[in-house]
C-alpha cells in the first residue's frame, strides 16, 4: 500500500505556528484516545518498602551501603542508573516541549499530562533503587546533581516537526530500554516496575507516532526531511550524563540497548507503521530525504550485523572460559 499526499503543493510554505494550529484537532483526538486507554497507577505500589532500612545520617542505626546488598545484576544496576538519570531531567524536557508546543489548548493539556505521567517514572525508580539498595545512594545523588546542573538542550529544538519526529522514536527507545532492563535485572519486582513504566512509554510513543503520521499528510516533504535528520542523528536524551558512553557500551553488550535493538525494535517499527518508505507524491527535497533515509537504514543494518557477530564471538569466548 502506498500513501499519496498530493494536495498541498510545496510544504516549504508551512511554518511551525501554522503546523501547530493545523495539527490541533489531531492532538485533541489523540489526547482523548490516550486518556481513555491510559491507566493511573500508584508508584508506591511497586516498591517493596518493607525491604528498606536506614542509611547513615541523622539515623544512628543507619547501615552503610554495600554492593552486595542487592539482588539486582551488575548490568541491571548500570541501566537503572542511566534510565533514572534520564528521567531526572524532566523539568528541562517539560520546558523544551512547552516552549515548542505551547501551554494552551489541546497541545498544552497534552504537555502537562505527559509531564505528570513521566514524573511517576522517576519517583518509582528512585524509591526502588534506594529501598532495594541496588546502587550507592551518595553517588546516585552526585550523578543527579551533575547531570541536572548541565541542563538539557534538545538537538531538535529548532523545529516543531523535528521534535515530533524525535519523540516518536525516543519514546519507543525508552520503552525498549526500560523493558530490557527489567528482563536483565534479576529481580521480579524490578521487572514488574519497569514493565509498568514501559507501558506508559509505549502509549506516549503511539501519541507522537500518530501525530507524525498526520504531519506527513499535511507537509510530506518537510516531515520526510525531519524524519531523515532525526534518524540519522539520533541520540538518547541522557547522552550528556556523567559516564554515559561507558554505560551505553555496557548496556549494548548486555543486550539492553544496542545497534541491532535500535534498528529492529525502535526505528524500523515506526517507519514500517507509517509506511514512510512507500510515501509518494513527494517533491524533490522529500524524495531526496526518503532515499537518504533508506540508504542510512541499510547502513545501520549492516553495522548492526557486524555488532551481532562481535557479540556472538564474545559470548562464545565467555562460554569456553566457563567450561575450562
Amino acid at each position: 500500500m502506498t500513501i499519496t499526499s498530493p494536495h498541498l503543493g510545496s510544504s516549504k510554505a508551512w511554518t511551525d505556528a501554522q503546523l501547530l494550529y493545523a495539527l490541533e484537532e489531531v492532538v485533541e483526538k489523540e489526547l482523548n484516545r490516550h486518556l481513555k486507554v491510559a491507566k493511573d497507577w500508584m508508584p508506591h505500589e511497586y516498591v517493596p518498602f518493607s525491604d528498606g532500612r536506614n542509611f547513615p545520617g541523622i539515623f544512628e542505626d543507619g547501615e552503610a551501603w554495600a554492593a552486595d546488598q542487592s539482588k539486582v545484576t551488575d548490568i541491571g544496576k548500570i541501566a537503572l542508573v542511566v534510565n533514572l538519570l534520564t528521567e531526572d531531567n524532566l523539568p528541562s524536557y517539560h520546558h523544551e516541549i512547552a516552549s515548542l508546543f505551547g501551554r494552551d489548548g489541546a497541545w498544552g493539556t497534552w504537555v502537562h499530562r505527559w509531564t505528570a505521567e513521566e514524573g511517576r517514572h522517576g519517583i518509582v525508580m528512585r524509591d526502588y533503587l534506594l529501598t532495594s539498595r541496588a546502587v550507592d545512594p551518595d553517588k546516585l545523588e552526585q550523578f543527579r546533581m551533575a547531570h541536572m546542573a548541565e541542563g538539557f538542550e534538545s538537538d531538535n529544538r529548532h523545529s516543531m516537526l523535528h521534535s515530533v519526529a524525535y519523540v516518536a522514536f525516543q519514546e519507543l527507545a525508552t520503552r525498549v530500554s526500560h523493558r530490557n532492563t527489567g528482563h536483565q535485572s534479576g529481580d521480579p519486582v524490578c521487572d514488574r516496575m519497569l514493565a509498568r513504566i514501559a507501558t506508559d512509554e509505549n502509549l506516549h510513543m503511539v501519541f507522537y507516532r500518530n501525530l507524525l503520521g498526520a504531519a506527513f499528510e499535511l507537509a510530506p516533504d518537510l516531515t520526510m526531511q525531519a524524519v531523515r535528520d532525526v534518524v540519522v542523528n539520533f541520540r538518547m536524551p541522557g547522552h550528556g550524563m556523567p559516564g554515559f558512553e561507558r554505560a551505553a557500551a555496557q548496556m549494548a553488550i548486555g543486550e539492553i540497548y544496542n545497534m541491532r535493538i535500535h534498528h529492529d525494535d525502535v526505528i524500523q517499527p515506526v517507519l514500517r507503521y507509517l509506511k514512510v518508505m512507500n510515501i509518494d507524491g513527494l517533491g524533490p527535497e522529500g524524495m531526496k530525504a526518503q532515499e537518504e533515509l533508506g540508504l542510512y537504514m541499510g547502513g545501520l543494518d549492516s553495522e548492526a550485523a557486524k555488532f551481532d557477530e562481535k557479540l556472538a564471538a564474545r559470548k562464545a569466548r565467555m562460554a569456553a572460559r566457563g567450561r575450562a
